[in-house]
């Protein structure tokens, strides 16, 4: 499975009242691995950023100013996009800016691009209810270390969402079972015999058991330390 974690920085709150984008960043995850295979511009907005938003992203105007213009990527970045999953933090504010770029110049939305879109604030907050879903709290929550993070940047934000996201669903992956196996030609079940069938045994060594112990940690973690298996090891103790 291909998937993108997508973040964007911007001129202000607003695509509506005519702010844009500044930043795009996106890391591409493949079978759940980052791939190193990241899309990254900063952007001219054509108008300057407004005093609040220069505060948040710390990217100024003069910056910008010699930066290509979102027409002049936009075709690399939605080849980028293609038929991917993408992942947003609270997806309707990047999804609004990025639909307004492409409106400008006369391209269809975002989400005809792609394969579909997650919104990670909104799988928190059914995880998490009544609590901090921003980034940097789903950082300190589920152990991802965002030390370097001292102002918002759209790269750097969307590698941190990547690693949210893989802790935040990681033992939640749905298990894929092919349902025409125990047919035969004619779509009737089949009777399998396994009388004959010797299974090794394979114990495991000292570092998977204990590569299998982190697994479970990071597990209890992104659940709120709330496993069955950690309440049932509490109740014998």
């Amino acid at each position: 499975m291909r998937q993108i974690v997508l973040d964007t920085e911007t001129t202000g709150l607003s695509a509506e009242a005519g702010d844009r984008i500044i930043e795009i960043g996106c890391v591409e995850l493949v079978n759940r691995k980052l791939t190193g295979r990241n899309f990254h511009y900063y952007l001219n907005p054509e108008r300057e950023s407004h005093e609040d938003a220069l505060k948040v992203h710390g990217i100024t105007n003069e910056f910008l100013l010699d930066k290509p213009k979102f027409a002049q990527v936009v075709d690399e970045f939605l080849a980028y996009v293609q038929d991917a999953e993408i992942i947003i933090h609270n997806a309707s504010f990047d999804l609004g800016f990025l639909n307004k770029e492409l409106a400008l110049m006369g391209l269809p939305p975002f989400k005809d691009h792609v394969s579909q879109v997650r919104d990670t604030l909104a799988m928190a907050k059914e995880i998490y209810p009544g609590k901090r879903n921003s980034l940097d709290a789903l950082c300190d929550r589920l152990g991802v270390s965002n030390a370097a993070r001292t102002l918002h940047g759209a790269l750097l934000d969307a590698e941190l969402l990547a690693d949210v996201y893989i802790n935040l669903t990681r033992g939640q992956d749905a298990l894929l079972m092919d349902t025409d196996a125990g047919l035969d030609s004619a779509g009737l079940t089949r009777t399998l015999d396994f009388s004959q069938l010797t299974l090794k045994v394979i114990e495991p060594s000292a570092d998977e058991l204990a590569a299998h112990e982190e697994v479970l940690e990071q597990i209890d973690k992104a659940s709120g330390e709330k496993t069955l298996w950690r309440q049932l090891a509490g109740a014998t103790h």
